[in-house]
C-alpha cells in the first residue's frame, strides 16, 4: 500500500478507522465492525503473516483499495495472544454503541491497549510467572527500576549501577521495559536487545512528575510510609510506568495498593551469569531441568510465582532464614495438617489475578465463582490453622480474612453454573431481584401464557381452530378461517387478510407482546447492572484479599520447601555469622533427580574457611564430577539461604553475600574478544566486587 492512496477520498468508515490509527501509529488496531476485528493496510499484512489469515482487499473510496484482513470478535483471546508475544503493541477499538441505535456511522473507541508487558489476558499470562513491565530512568549516577504487574498488582522499585540493573533484569525478565527515547543508544549497549522495548519522552522520567502522580495515585502526602524515598532515580522509573498504564487505557487501579522496595542489602547478590550458569529458574539449553522445576511443589499460582523470587532472591538475614527453616520443621513433623491444608492449598485459585480483574472491572461470572470458592477454602485453612499449637500457625490464622460478607453474597447471587462471559446472561441465582424473577418468568412461561389465551378465546368465541402466530409486522396476532368470521368479537382488531383466513390483535396480546420482547434485552441489562454491584462490593475488600493471597503463598512456598524435602530426603542447614561452609555428603538437587533408574549419587564432603582453608583447586579428567562439585555447592549455599533443606547428610552454611561463578567463555564472544580475553575480564570484574563473605566458583 503506498502511501498515495492513503491520501485519495476515503470512505466514512475508513475516515474514522484513519482517525484512531493516526493516534496509535505503533500499535496494530483491531478495528470493531459489527462480529469481526477488522485490520488494514500495513497491520492487515503483518496480522495476516502473524495469524495465519486470508490477506483481502476492500474499496477506500474513489479509485483505492486497501489491505484487509479480520477475524470474528469472539476469537481475540485465540488471535491476541499470538499478536502480542509477537512483540507487537494492539489497540482494541470497539463499537460503542448499537448500530440499530444510529442512522450514521456507528460511535468507537479504543478502550484498551494491550501490550506485551501490560496485559491480564489469562491466554497471555503464565499462571506460575509474573508478566512485569519494567521502566527504567538513567539517574547522574545511578539507575532507578520500576517492576509492575498488572495482573497481580505488585509494584516494585529498586536502583543501583548498571550491573544491578542487568541483575534485575535478567531475574525477573520482564515482558516489556520503557526507557527514555534519548538513551536508546546507551540501553541497548548495556543491556541489549533481548527485550520488547518502547521508549518515552523526557518529561515523563522527571521528579516532579513522579512523586506527583505516584502520591495521586496511592493518596498520601508522600511515599515515606513505603520506605522508598530515599530511591529518587526508583521513584522516577516508578512514576513513568504508572504514566504508561494510562497511556494505555488502564486507569482503574485500584489493586496496586503499595510500592514495595528491592534492597540490594537484603539479599545475596547474583550476577546475569551466575544465575544462567546455575540454571537456576531457566536454562539456555533446550529441555534442561532447573532447580526452579526440582524445588516447585507449589499448589497455588501465587505460591509459583513467589518460589521463583525465592529463588533469584536469596536472603541475607539470618533472623528471617531461620523463621522460614522453623516453618518448614513445623510442616515436616505435622503430617495431618500438612495433608489437609495441601488439599485447601489446591482448591485456591488465583487469588491475585482474581482480585486485579475486580479492581480492573474486567471479572466474569465464572471467575467470581472461583473466587467465592477460594474465599471458602480460606475459612477452611483458617479454622485448620486455629486449631494448631504451633505459634506461626496461629498467627496466619489471625491474619486470614475469609470476608464472609463477600463470601456469603457470592454464594446467594451467583449460580454454580455461570458463563464465562457476563454478555451471555443466566448468571444470578433467582430470589436476588423481585424484578428479575418476574421478568424471567415472562421469558420463559412464554409458550405455555400463549396456550392459555389461545384456550381461552377459543372457549369465550367457540372457535375450535384459532390459532396465534408471530409476524415482526404486526407482532402477536389471532388466526381464524374465514369460515369462523362470524364468530370473532367486537374486542378484536382486524390487521391482515389472507386468502383463506383473517388476522387479529387483541390489547390482552399487545400488553404481553411489549413484555416478552423486551424482557430478554431487560434480563441481561438487569443482570449486568447487579453483577456490577456485586464487583463494586468485592472491590471494597481489594487489600483484604490481597493480604491472603500474600500470606497463602508464603505458605505454599514453605509447604513447597516440606514436600521437597520429604521426598528427597533433604537435612536443615545450620546458618552462622562465621566464615565457614562445611558439607557433610553433598549433593547436586537437579543431577540426583535425572540420574538412571538404579544409579544413585557420589556425594561429597566439602570444607571452605578463611584461615586454613579458603580455596580449593579441583582436578581430575573430564566427566569426573568437577563442575558438578562446583555447581552443587553454590546451589546448597543458595537453597539455605531461601530457607529451604539441603541436599546433604549435614549442612553449616556462614552466610554468603555475593556469589560468583564462570563456566566457560559467555557471550562477549561474538564482540570479537578471545576466550582467554573473555575470562580475564570476568576474573577481574569478580576481584573488584568481591567481599570476605563472596563465594566464588570458576570452573
Amino acid at each position: 500500500m503506498t502511501k498515495g492512496k492513503d491520501k485519495t477520498a476515503e470512505t466514512p468508515l475508513m475516515k474514522q478507522y484513519n482517525t484512531f490509527k493516526a493516534k496509535y501509529p505503533d500499535a496494530l488496531l483491531l478495528f470493531r465492525i459489527g462480529d469481526f476485528y477488522e485490520t488494514f493496510g500495513s497491520d492487515a499484512i503483518r496480522t495476516s503473516e502473524i495469524l495465519g489469515i486470508v490477506l483481502t482487499k476492500r474499496a477506500n473510496g474513489s479509485a483505492s483499495y486497501i489491505e484487509l484482513a479480520g477475524f470474528p470478535y469472539h476469537s481475540l483471546d485465540t488471535y491476541l495472544p499470538k499478536l502480542v508475544r509477537a512483540g507487537h503493541r494492539v489497540a482494541i477499538c470497539e463499537q460503542l454503541e448499537d448500530p440499530k441505535a444510529t442512522k450514521t456511522i456507528v460511535k468507537r473507541g479504543v478502550t484498551e491497549l494491550v501490550t506485551p508487558g501490560v496485559s491480564y489476558n489469562d491466554k497471555l499470562l503464565d499462571h506460575k510467572q509474573n508478566n512485569f513491565l519494567a521502566a527504567v530512568h538513567f539517574g547522574k549516577k545511578d539507575l532507578g527500576i520500576a517492576l509492575l504487574d498488572i495482573s497481580t498488582g505488585e509494584f516494585l522499585v529498586s536502583e543501583g549501577d548498571k550491573d544491578h540493573i542487568d541483575k534485575l533484569l535478567q531475574s525477573f525478565r520482564p515482558g516489556e521495559i520503557i526507557y527514555l527515547k534519548s538513551r536508546k543508544k546507551d540501553f541497548l549497549s548495556w543491556f541489549g536487545d533481548g527485550f520488547f522495548t518502547y521508549t518515552l519522552e523526557d518529561w515523563v522520567f522527571t521528579q516532579e512528575y513522579a512523586g506527583e502522580s505516584l502520591n495521586k495515585h496511592f493518596q498520601t502526602l508522600s511515599l515515606k510510609g513505603f520506605g522508598v524515598d530515599d530511591m529518587e532515580d526508583g521513584i522516577i522509573a516508578a512514576g513513568a510506568a504508572l504514566y504508561y498504564l494510562g497511556e494505555t487505557q488502564h486507569d482503574k487501579l485500584g489493586h496496586i495498593t503499595s510500592l514495595s522496595r528491592i534492597d540490594r542489602g537484603q539479599y545475596v547478590w547474583l550476577d546475569r551469569f551466575t544465575i544462567r550458569n546455575l540454571e537456576l529458574v531457566y536454562s539456555p539449553n533446550e529441555g534442561a531441568v532447573t532447580l526452579l522445576d526440582v524445588l516447585d511443589n507449589t499448589l497455588t499460582p501465587m505460591g509459583g510465582r513467589l518460589l521463583r523470587r525465592w529463588i533469584l532472591l536469596p536472603l541475607r538475614d539470618k533472623l528471617t532464614i531461620h523463621e522460614r527453616l522453623e516453618m518448614v520443621n513445623n510442616l515436616l513433623n505435622s503430617e495431618d495438617f500438612s495433608k489437609e491444608a495441601r488439599k485447601h492449598l489446591r482448591q485456591i485459585g488465583d487469588l491475585e489475578r482474581l482480585i486485579s480483574k475486580v479492581a480492573l472491572g474486567k471479572i466474569g461470572p465464572r471467575e467470581m465463582l472461583h473466587l467465592g470458592r477460594s474465599l471458602s477454602e480460606i475459612n477452611s485453612l483458617k479454622m485448620l490453622c486455629e486449631k494448631s499449637e504451633l505459634p506461626q500457625l496461629k498467627r496466619l490464622a489471625e491474619q486470614l480474612n475469609p470476608c464472609h460478607l463477600i463470601l456469603d453474597r457470592i454464594k446467594k447471587e451467583m449460580k454454580e453454573d455461570s458463563p464465562a462471559l457476563a454478555i451471555k446472561g443466566g448468571f444470578i441465582n433467582e430470589g436476588v431481584d423481585a424484578d428479575l424473577d418476574e421478568l424471567r418468568q415472562i421469558s420463559f412461561s412464554g409458550k405455555d401464557y400463549l396456550v392459555g389465551i389461545q384456550q381461552r378465546e377459543s372457549e369465550r368465541t367457540g372457535i375450535n381452530r384459532l390459532k396465534i402466530g408471530f409476524n415482526n409486522v404486526f407482532g402477536y396476532y389471532i388466526e381464524v378461517t374465514h369460515s369462523n368470521r362470524d364468530k370473532v368479537p367486537a374486542d378484536w382488531v382486524r390487521k391482515q387478510t389472507l386468502v383463506n383466513a383473517e388476522r387479529y390483535i387483541t390489547e390482552e396480546l399487545k400488553v404481553y407482546e411489549e413484555k416478552i420482547l423486551g424482557a430478554e434485552e431487560k434480563i441481561l441489562e438487569l443482570e449486568n447492572r447487579l453483577f456490577n454491584e456485586l464487583i463494586a462490593t468485592v472491590s471494597e475488600y481489594i487489600e483484604a484479599i490481597k493480604l491472603n493471597a500474600t500470606l497463602l503463598s508464603r505458605l505454599d512456598c514453605l509447604q513447597s520447601f516440606a514436600k521437597s524435602a520429604e521426598e528427597n530426603h533433604y537435612c536443615r542447614p545450620e546458618l552462622s555469622e562465621d566464615h565457614v561452609l562445611e558439607i557433610k555428603d553433598g549433593r547436586h538437587p537437579v543431577i540426583e533427580k535425572h540420574l538412571p533408574p538404579g544409579e544413585s549419587y557420589v556425594s561429597n564432603d566439602l570444607y571452605l574457611d578463611t584461615e586454613t582453608q579458603q580455596i580449593i583447586i579441583i582436578t581430575g579428567p573430564n566427566m569426573s564430577g568437577k563442575s558438578a562439585m562446583l555447581r552443587q555447592t553454590a546451589l546448597i549455599a543458595l537453597m539455605a539461604q531461601m530457607g529451604s533443606y539441603v541436599p546433604a547428610k549435614s549442612a553449616h552454611i556462614g552466610l554468603v553475600d555475593k556469589i560468583f561463578t564462570r563456566v566457560g567463555a559467555s557471550d562477549n564472544l561474538s564482540s570479537g574478544e578471545s576466550t582467554f580475553m573473555v575470562e580475564m575480564n570476568e576474573t577481574a570484574s569478580i576481584l573488584n566486587n568481591l567481599s570476605e563473605r563472596s563465594l566464588i566458583l570458576l570452573d
